[in-house]
This record gives C-alpha cells, structure tokens and sequence, in this order.
C-alpha cells in the first residue's frame, strides 16, 4: 500500500505529488494527460517569460520525477474508501493508498461516486487543510473552486 494516492496530474496533482514527495510520502499519481494546460500559454509567469502549456506540463512531470513519485497514464474508473485505505481502481487493477488527493479538475465525478460533500455552488466541500467530508480525502484545483481563474 502507498502512502498517497493523486488522481489528476494537471498542475494541482503534481503539485501536490511533488509536495507530499517532498515530505517523504511515497505517492502515486494516476491521469489520463487531459489537462487544459496543453491549451495555456504561460506568459510572464513567475519565474517563466513565455512558455507553451504542454511544455510546462514536461518540466513540471520531470520535477515530480526527480522526487520519485510514480505515475501512471490511466484512467481511474472507481474509487473506494473502506478499512482505513482508499482503493483506486484502473484498467491495471486496484491500487491501495492511504490518503487520496483529487485533482481532476472542473470533473467532480469521483468525488460524488466516493462520497464528498458539495458546496451550494458545486463544488467539493473542504476545510482550511483542504480535506474532504471524507477522512483522509483531500481535493485541490478547479474541483474546488467554481471558476477558473490564474495568476
């Protein structure tokens, strides 16, 4: 069993990959690469004058490499919490995890499907640690904001 599971690999999932890695938790990210940053160009971006969405998203999975989080290009067709762990299922078979980070997106899907409560406008509901309704489920990114919005 892995310590994090992270479905979504735009940039808040790696994001949180790279932070949970980066505090010694080995950590699986499970996406499809259907991110709407192959679409962005970052412009004047801190510390990045002018780079191509896809680019970034290259630079961005090599770093969350270098801390050894594991990724895998599939699609996670069931989420299940039961016995203390979260159990990601894809077409490879079942994964167990024992915290779960979703970041797909404006896709909320599998935050329904697991159990999440959702906010008047929507989205996911969290707290300031941005967890879920459900123990040790987190949310991040666009699932938890009702508009898209950068720097």
């Amino acid at each position: 069993m892995t310590d994090v599971a992270i479905v979504g690999g735009g940039p808040a999932g790696l994001s949180a990959g790279l932070f949970t890695a980066k505090n010694g938790l080995e950590t699986v990210v499970f996406d499809t690469d259907g991110t709407w940053m192959h679409s962005a160009h970052l412009f004047n971006y801190l510390g990045i004058e002018s780079l191509d969405g896809s680019a970034f998203m290259e630079r961005a999975r090599e770093q969350v490499d270098g801390f050894g989080v594991e990724r895998h290009e599939a699609e996670v067709t069931d989420l299940e919490a039961a016995d203390g762990e979260f159990v990601v299922s894809t077409d490879d078979g079942d994964h167990r995890a024992a915290y779960l980070v979703l970041a797909t997106g404006a896709d909320r899907d599998l935050a329904e499907d697991l159990g999440c409560e959702f906010d008047d406008d929507g989205t996911v509901s969290v707290n300031l640690s941005m967890e879920t309704s459900v123990d040790d489920a987190y949310a991040t990114g666009a699932m938890v904001r009702d508009q898209e919005w950068q720097a």
